[in-house]
């Protein structure tokens, strides 16, 4: 496979087709090498339009075509996702990033190449470990601090933030959330229930004051302990 022309394409025919036109996020797609950071078993597809799995048996044909990714739900957005969320978020130098959810690291490095800090949570200890051995191999990298922790309804240790990142859904979006946004800063989140679930981005526009927009309609596994809706019972 000819590694640059598959990420040529996957920039030019997934990526930008999908309202991605920021130059700036699409030259960092050529910074940032996607191949170095999915499952070694998943590099021949690390370009394709497709959720890559990260379980603990991401390295099978079954973990591909299951909807828990193997024994559990982790999985890496497609390209044209990271993309479209990083765009939208309208990152600065001087943003604080709070990512619920490392994953496999490639999304905390590109947050981290466009902000001042980022600070990743995740409750999966071998994900950490992994994403972090990942991150280390781009010396360009060193603003970002990783944690093992249960980040699903909030995570107040370095807020306030500029900016909230959750990598998987949420069926009601927690208060806690929203409070640890500094005026200004910007939230996204996959909120609702499966079979259609709405990408939100939520923007502090002063002190307990909000504004969101649904950018698209998706479904992905929701973060492990999320916060659910009081369901009705008889």
């Amino acid at each position: 496979m000819n590694t640059e022309q598959a990420r040529f394409n996957m920039v030019e025919q997934q990526i930008r087709t999908w309202d991605v036109l920021d130059q700036d996020v699409l030259d960092l797609l050529y910074v940032v090498r996607r191949e170095d950071f999915v499952p070694p078993a998943w590099k021949a597809l690390a370009f394709s339009d497709l959720e890559i799995p990260l379980g603990e048996n991401a390295g099978t044909v079954d973990a591909l075509k299951s909807k828990d990714g193997g024994n559990d739900s982790e999985r890496m957005w497609p390209p044209k996702m990271e993309a479209r969320i990083v765009q939208s978020l309208a990152l600065k130098k001087s943003d604080r990033v709070l990512e619920v959810g490392t994953g496999c690291g490639y999304l905390t490095a590109l947050l981290a190449h466009r902000s001042q800090q980022v600070f990743s949570v995740e409750i999966n200890a071998r994900l950490k470990a992994a994403a972090e051995d990942s991150i280390k191999s781009f010396a360009a990298v060193d603003n970002v601090t990783l944690e093992v922790g249960d980040a699903a309804q909030g995570w107040s240790k370095h807020g306030p933030y500029d900016v909230i990142v959750l990598t998987a859904s949420t069926p009601v979006l927690p208060q806690a959330f929203l409070e640890q946004l500094k005026p200004g800063g910007r939230l996204f989140a996959i909120v609702g229930d499966a079979p259609v679930m709405e990408a939100r981005l939520v923007t502090c526009v002063a002190t307990g004051s909000y504004t969101s927009v649904d950018l698209f309609e998706t479904c992905f596994p929701p973060l492990r302990n999320a916060l659910q809706p009081k369901r009705f019972s008889f």
